[in-house]
This record gives structure tokens, sequence and C-alpha cells, in this order.
């Protein structure tokens, strides 16, 4: 199956409860608990409008912001998510791939993405393809870390 970008006047409650039942795995490993319990359907169909939502099925999906003010231009990669019924299919991979697409479209050198410090088989997963950790960050009232941010400079065509 070949990846769309989801139109913001669809319905999103299919892409809602893949998130919930891809990220399932993380709820009670995770300090503090993730922003997917504050998303919503028409916070999906938000971004979808100011900035791209990619599905393949309803199987799994990505979430790609431009943040062209940055230093360089940088395509933020968010709620990249494959159900655990479809995992191993290279679902995840071809997001990825699009995600390298879309960003140089976009005339941007960068993806960057965060990750929970204590998602390590994630981390694994980035570093294989390609990303670097380049910053630790906390959550506004922790004294530790509770992110990693991982960056994919983009070279060439």
């Amino acid at each position: 199956m070949k990846p769309r970008r989801l139109d913001p006047d669809e319905d999103t409650a299919p892409f809602l409860a893949l998130l919930h039942n891809a990220f399932a795995d993380m709820e009670g490993r995770i300090d503090p608990p993730s922003s997917l319990h504050r998303l919503t359907m028409s916070g999906i169909a938000a971004q979808a409008r100011d900035g791209e939502v990619w599905v393949i099925g309803h199987m799994a999906c990505v979430f790609l912001t431009p943040h062209p003010v940055a230093t360089p231009p940088e395509l933020y990669v968010g709620k990249l998510a494959v159900d655990p019924a479809a995992q191993g299919r290279g679902f995840a991979r071809t997001l990825m791939t699009l995600a390298e697409r879309r960003a140089r479209a976009l005339g941007f050198e960068r993806l960057v993405l965060q990750t929970r410090v204590e998602l390590v088989e994630n981390h694994a997963i980035f570093e294989k393809l390609g990303f670097v950790k380049t910053a630790e960050t906390a959550h506004p009232g922790y004294d530790r870390p509770t992110s990693y941010r991982f960056e994919k400079t983009l070279r060439g065509r």
C-alpha cells in the first residue's frame, strides 16, 4: 500500500484509534504521560490542515510539521505509529522515507523528532534510519531528561 495524505475533512476517528492502539505499550512506561491523551479527532484534522498527516490505510500514520524559521529549516516528524498487528511490514520505514521526500520538496535539509528517554527500542530504530541524538530535553516540572531530540541531515537527492 502507498501512503496518502489525509484530508482535514476526513473522519479522523480511525487514526485516533490507531494512535492509541500503537502507543498503548507506552502506558506506565513513560513519565510524564504521553501527549496522546490530549489529542482529539479535531486535533488530527488541525494537523492535517496546518501541517501534514500521511497514512497507510488504517494501519500506519505520521504527522509532519514544517519549521521553516529554524536554522537550518527542518521538518518535524511526530506521531509515527504502526498498528501492532501490522508491524514488521515496512510501514514505518515507508513513512520515514516519505518524510525525507517531503522535507526535500520543501527545500529542507533536516528531519527532527523527539522520543522519550524510556523508549530505548525507538532510539535504536531511529539510529538505524540514520538519526543522531543531538539533545536531551525535560518536560516542564522535571529536573531530569524526559525526551531525546534526534536529527537526520539529508544530503543529495
